[in-house]
């Protein structure tokens, strides 16, 4: 099975190409292909398949093997793959994911994507779009205690997939694994969370930590960075607009006036390879 290895700002996932491969037990292939000692190495494994609907569509899976509905990070570089491999030469092109059909310019050089501006659509603010147990609200600058007797005030986003924002003062005191774990797996999300921990600068500009749903720490988040912009908003700590440092990179984010958020980042290919199917 042939390969690319991919990244948006350190998110790394192991890329194939079902329009000429074919994947049998996705789930298992990336627990095995994702291990960064026995295998390529990876925060999971994404598929690029036909789509009836749009230019192609993508299935996510974690390096747990859990299957996720989106990731930001690894859109872009779909949309790249499918543009530098002449799958599409569209611009702007669509993206069919389990969280919608997304619509992605791209910005070449020579002939080969650099970056691209993706429309995430609309959040959801409502528990039941997260989902979170509890009386339909939205959760903003909510109290949370966790087991640990550590107390944080959360606000909740989905982007397609949940995620769970914390601003804190001082960001390099947080036991990202510890903290990350539990709130990930706190009764109250049905479905488990993404968590992010968030250090405001100014109205424009942040920086944040993630705890990913089933890939634990990762370099970056792009559905996360999307819904840090969204929470910022709805606690009035930042502006519509903000610049976010990530431990990859940054990314530029904007909650626009139509509802929907856009984020603008890069997308790099690594390197291609063959995996065998059964590795001895």
């Amino acid at each position: 099975m042939k390969f690319t290895k991919m990244h948006g700002i350190g998110n790394d996932y192991v890329y194939v190409n079902c329009f000429k491969e074919e994947v049998k037990e996705p789930p298992h292939l990336a627990t095995i292909i994702s291990d960064r000692h026995f295998g390529v190495g990876s925060d999971g494994l994404i598929l690029i398949l036909p789509s009836k609907v749009a230019d192609c569509k993508m299935r996510i899976f974690n390096a747990d093997g859990s299957e996720a509905q989106m990731c930001g990070n690894g859109i872009r570089c779909v949309a790249k793959y499918v543009y530098d491999h002449k799958i599409t030469q569209k611009n702007p092109l669509t993206v069919e994911t389990l969280a919608g059909i997304k619509t992605i310019q791209l910005f070449a050089e020579n002939g080969k994507v650099t970056s691209a501006r993706v429309n995430m659509g609309k959040p959801g603010l409502m528990r039941s779009e997260i989902p979170m147990i509890g009386k339909e609200t939205q959760v903003v600058d909510e109290l949370l205690t966790l087991e640990s007797g550590v107390s944080y005030r959360i606000t909740c986003v989905s982007m397609g997939n949940p995620h769970c924002v914390v601003f804190v003062d001082n960001i390099d005191t947080i036991d990202l694994v510890k903290h990350g774990t539990e709130i990930e797996r706190n009764r109250l999300f049905p479905e488990r969370i993404n968590v992010h921990f968030v250090k405001i600068h100014t109205p424009k500009e942040v920086t944040i930590k993630t705890w990913e749903r089933g890939s634990g720490i990762t370099q970056a988040c792009g559905t996360g960075a999307s819904a840090v912009c969204v929470a910022g908003v709805l606690n009035k700590r930042t502006d519509r607009k903000i610049l976010a440092h990530l431990p990859g990179g940054d990314l530029k984010l904007e909650w626009a006036e139509d509802d929907h958020v856009y984020m603008t980042g890069p997308a790099t290919e690594v390197f291609t390879g063959e995996w065998q199917i059964n590795p001895s």
